[in-house]
């Protein structure tokens, strides 16, 4: 079975709708050096203005043609102009801040004279291909002046990937059924992951994170030849460009915040809002399959059990992976995000009841799977969350949680609390990333969608309210992001780009 990583982006339509409303090792996993900060604004206090669009600066020109690692993920030809290129970022360990280099794939999607640089989520598509796929999709107006720069982020695609988990490790992690809450073997499962990914990476470990990807997109401006940063952060995406606002306010430029993460330093409290609205989601979901007659029935809920039970008896089996209860799961909270692909998602699991997996296989195998071009996108997944956050739990805690949130939200409840639980050997890093508030940026837009599985409305509208010139419009629908999904979401955020026309702070767009 070949496994596809492409996920779809919905088509723009710009109708507006809206209303206005209210050498040196570390033991396991280690993080313990000096951050080097990026340079301070000589900005008076209190927000700039929305920058003016200006062409690049004469700088090295960094582009030529893809490789096939690149090609790979794209169909022949591509549908929009494609140019690959290569940066290096200051690695900045701990070990030697300031010091050694990362390397960095970027891609450029479209020729508009304007750089507008795209930064996805670490555990979702390489930031290239997204930024491809999504320009693709985007208007020729926005188009005609813009052309999107995609960057995979340290740790991923065909930036220096990280591969440190071992297979019958990370299946270890993965594949368990979380109903079960079995938390002290999922821990002991963690702390070899740890071990293995210090002796893997070594020094770079704990140069992995956040923090450090908001100076790799600054070495990114630099090399693009641009007076200041015009960027769309895309879900977990979004937190770098938010630190990058906090350490760089004087280099922003137009920014788009689409589905930022909860920006809370309590990964309990953070961790509960997804899986909250995971399950409202699937909820969601369901009296959608119902109201369309689709193959599963008036009771998608009873469905999903059925074929979750059936895995727990016995793995359901495809060429590449046996599905797991934990790898069935997470397969369907990836689908929940595409709120056009919900077809296809029940189909999907109406065929894993009838015997046929190979759809949800599909949908996880970037998750779990590698190959000699592509790594697995759970290894820079779990050392960047890991590296990103100080919250550790006891034993009693993690298990309590478990259970609680097992209770409350039956279906991603005990899948999300496996996060307090995987990062809970790892030594607390002296530098976590704290919340930015970036108070002399330029105004930043931040989209928030109601029903979000990944990125839920509650911290996106904490990462706009922390934000100082953060202007919040949120879209009363379904699905990851509201750029390309609502109309009048989208209208705002062209509009910001295009012409610098901030939105109304609490505007409200309709389903």
């Amino acid at each position: 079975m070949r496994v596809g990583r492409g996920v779809s982006l919905l088509p723009l339509v710009l109708l507006a709708a809206c209303t206005a409303g209210p050498s040196v090792r570390p033991g396991i996993v280690v993080n313990d050096g000096g951050v080097q900060s990026g340079p301070t604004s000589s900005a008076a206090p209190g927000p700039a203005p929305v920058p003016p669009l200006t062409q690049p600066n004469a700088a090295r020109d960094i582009w030529g043609p893809c490789g096939p690692e690149v090609l790979g993920a794209f169909p022949t030809p591509a549908r929009v102009t494609i140019t690959c290129g290569k940066i290096t970022g200051t690695l900045d360990s701990p070990y030697a801040p300031g010091r050694g280099g990362v390397r960095l794939q970027v891609l450029k999607a479209g020729t508009g004279p304007i750089p507008l640089v795209v930064v996805n989520e670490v555990d979702g598509l390489p930031g290239t291909v997204y930024a491809a796929r999504l320009a693709e999709r985007l208007p020729a107006e926005l188009m005609a002046k813009f052309s999107l720069v995609g960057i995979d982020r340290r740790g991923t695609g065909n930036s220096d990937a990280v591969r440190c988990v071992p297979e019958e490790v990370r299946f270890g992690l993965l594949d368990a059924d979380p109903r079960a809450l079995d938390v002290e073997g999922l821990v002991d499962q963690a702390r070899t992951a740890g071990q293995q990914c210090s002796i893997a990476l070594e020094t770079r470990l704990p140069a992995i994170d956040s923090w450090r990807s908001a100076a790799d997109v600054e070495a990114l401006r630099v090399s693009l030849g641009m007076d200041r940063l015009h960027a769309i952060g895309h879900g977990e995406g979004s937190r770098v460009l938010s630190v990058y606002a906090d350490r760089y306010p004087d280099r922003v430029g137009r920014v788009v915040l689409d589905g930022a993460p909860d920006p809370n330093e309590d990964a309990v409290v953070a961790l509960e809002g997804i899986a909250a609205s995971a399950d409202a989601t699937f909820a969601a979901f369901a009296d959608d399959c119902a109201k369309r007659s689709c193959e599963l029935g008036a009771n998608a809920r009873q469905a999903f059990t059925e074929v979750l039970n059936q895995a727990a008896s016995a793995p359901l089996a495809t060429d590449d992976l046996d599905l797991t209860p934990g790898l069935i799961l997470r397969a369907v909270h990836t689908a929940l995000a595409d709120r056009d692909g919900w077809p296809a998602l029940s189909k999907a699991i109406a065929n894993a009841r009838g015997g046929d997996p190979s759809a949800l296989a599909a949908l996880v195998a970037p998750l779990v799977l590698e190959t000699e071009d592509v790594p697995a996108t759970f290894d820079a997944t779990l050392v960047t969350r890991c590296n990103d956050t100080k919250s550790r739990l006891s034993t009693e805690a993690l298990v309590a949680a478990s259970k609680d949130w097992n209770t409350r939200y039956p279906y991603f409840g005990a899948l999300t609390a496996e996060w307090l639980a995987v990062c809970s050997p790892w030594p607390v890093p002296s530098h976590p990333v704290t919340t930015p508030t970036a108070p002399t940026a330029p105004p930043i837009v931040v989209l928030g969608t109601a029903t979000d599985p990944l990125t839920p409305l509650s911290g996106t509208e904490r990462t706009a309210q922390q934000l100082a010139t953060a202007t919040l419009i949120t879209w009363q629908g379904t699905g990851h992001g509201a750029l390309g999904s609502s109309p009048c979401a989208t209208e705002a955020a062209q509009a910001f780009l295009l012409t610098g026309t901030t939105p109304r702070n609490g505007t409200v767009c309709p389903p």
